[in-house]
This record gives C-alpha cells, structure tokens and sequence, in this order.
C-alpha cells in the first residue's frame, strides 16, 4: 500500500461459496477472517483514508417471509461457516475502527450477479449447464428465495459509498427481485428457449438432490439507508438475466479454459461427512423437507449407495474427485 500510496480499500476478497464451507471451514475462517485481519492491519500502517469492507446479508440469517426487512441495526445470526466467517470479519473491521480511528464502513450486499461472474454460483452455473444441455440440480426442494442485484447496480451502489458513505456506518445494499431457486431455473429455461411447460419436459431439465445441513429459506435486508445517499436499482432480474444469459451464451465456454469441474453438483453433508452429489442421488421430485435436512435417499438409491458411499465418481465422463476445492473461484464480478 505504501509503495503505491493507496489510501483507499474496497476489501472484496473472501472465499463466498456457501456450499464449500460445510466440508472446508477452516479455509473460510483463513482467507475471510484472518486475511481481512491482515489488510486491516497493513491499512492501519499507511494510514489510510477509507476501507469499504464488503460482506453480506447472510450474516443476519435467517429472515421469515412475514417478518420486516431488516435494518443496519439488526442482531447478526449467522447459520453456516462461510456467513459465520463474514460476521466475524465484520467485528474485527469494526475493532479498528474504534480501536485506531481507521476510517471504515460496512456493506451488506444481497447475491449480486452478472457478466464475468465465476461459474460456481447459481446464475452462470445453470446457464452453463443448459448452454451444455445438462439438467439443473437443486438443493432440497428448490423453495428456498434469493434477492438478486445486477453487478451494475452493484458497482454503482459501491461508488455512492465511495464518494458520500459516513465513515463508521454499515449500508445495506437491497434488491426488490425475489425470487425461489425453482422460479429461476424457470426464468433461465424461458430465457435459452428451452421447452418445461409440461411435467416431463420439466423432468427433464430440473432435478433434486439432498439439501444443505441447514438451508436459510430467505434473506431480506432494508436498504432505506443507501437509497438516502442517492442509489436505486435500475436493472430489473428480467433485464439482467438476459444481459448475464447473452454473455455466457456467447462466452461462458471459453473465458476461464475448462469450468467442468465447478458444474458437477457441490458435496453435501451426511451424518457430518462430506457427500459428492452425483447421479445416483438426484430424483425427478424433490425429497420430503426433513428427509432432505437429514440426507436420506428414497429406497432405490439407498441400495446404490451401500455400495458407492463416498466414494469419487465420474460423471458424464468428467471427474469429480475435486469438486470439494473447486480452483478457489470466489467473488469474481466485473462491471
């Protein structure tokens, strides 16, 4: 920083996908909690102007359907590790700013997506997957909503904090496009033009497998407070799903070389031990709720699974022994 005589920090970087931090815990805490407690560190040192730490809104947890939106000011409850580890980036941050007067502010983004987004997550994931003509595989049974901001929106939400955020507030960063994860695999089918108005067609794009250990049914934040400073959502989830689909129509195959490994289906947990999904665990239906919660398979996989376990598996002819460390992806979103 000093070389360079930086004297502001936008801090992005963490370890964000959900999924992998049920079987790599440790690597979360490492990367977002101890390498944010390094950058804080070399900040304090040069003395720097402003340090704009992003994290999330899953650091609230949980937030029922009738329940209001949730402010700045409210409880954090994390539920998995990867949000646990976020929460506690966010108290060191805080730390220092009361401890050595750094010049912070917090940002709590909903799931922001986009052109040039690592296909780990969801939205390019599935697109990729249909481009190659591959069914979707949802967790448990799909029910569970998302708010989702286009990267644009995201980008012009940072640049409003840049220039008029207060130093030691938290903005949240709100989007009012909520949607379930069944509903977008029916947004991103109609977008590609493929056919799912019948039940065998659905079948045939959309399959289920166990879900998350724990699996927060929605998240929802109050963003009031930034749009004071200015900002508002301008691309609707309509618009930017077509501008994210055409981008990976076009270049999702080439971009980072061979993604095959990021869309097999993440591992799940099983009585606390990791489980590479494959064909052998996905139905065409969605499996009772607390029969997903507690990874039970219907009787006809139960036989496969004696003998499989968790053992590695190819499937379609890609190798799936790696899918636990998936190349440290991460957040990569340019706008």
């Amino acid at each position: 920083m000093e070389r360079y005589n930086i004297d502001t920090v936008l801090h992005f970087a963490a370890q964000s996908h959900v999924d992998l931090s049920f079987g790599n815990s440790y690597g979360f805490t490492h990367t977002n909690v101890y390498g944010t407690h390094v950058l804080l560190e070399s900040a304090k040192k040069v003395g720097i102007g402003r340090f704009i730490h992003v994290s999330t809104d899953e650091v609230y947890g949980e937030v029922k359907e009738d329940d209001d939106d949730l402010l700045e000011t409210s409880i954090l409850a994390p539920t998995n590790p990867y949000a646990a580890s976020k929460a506690a980036a966010e108290m060191l941050v805080q730390s220092y700013q009361k401890s050595f007067k750094l010049p912070v502010i917090i940002v709590r983004s909903n799931n922001v997506y986009g052109p040039h987004q690592y296909p780990e997550k969801i939205i390019p994931k599935f697109t990729c997957l249909l481009n190659r003509q591959r069914p979707l595989v949802l967790h448990g049974d799909g029910t569970p909503t998302r708010r989702y901001l286009y990267a644009g929106d995201a980008a012009d939400a940072f640049d409003t904090i840049l220039h008029k955020g207060q130093i030691g507030q938290i903005y949240n960063v709100g989007s009012q496009d909520e949607v379930s994860n069944l509903e977008l695999c029916g947004m991103l089918l109609d977008r590609m033009r493929i056919p799912h108005d019948t039940p065998e067609q659905l079948r045939k794009w959309i399959k289920y497998t166990r879900d998350r250990p724990f699996n927060d049914r929605r998240y929802a934040v109050d963003g009031t407070k930034l749009k004071r400073l200015g900002w508002e959502q301008k691309v609707s989830i309509d618009e930017g799903l077509k501008i994210t689909v055409d981008w990976f129509t076009q270049f999702g195959e080439t971009w980072w070389g061979d993604i095959s490994h990021v869309l097999t289906p993440f591992p799940t947990v099983s009585d606390g031990e990791m489980v590479p999904d494959d064909a052998r665990s996905m139905r065409d239906e969605p499996l009772e709720s607390q029969d997903i919660r507690q990874g039970k398979l219907p009787e006809q996989h139960k036989k496969d699974d004696m003998s499989g376990g968790c053992r590695e598996t190819q499937q379609n002819g890609e190798d799936t022994s790696g899918l636990h460390q998936n190349n440290g992806g991460g957040y990569q979103i340019t706008a």
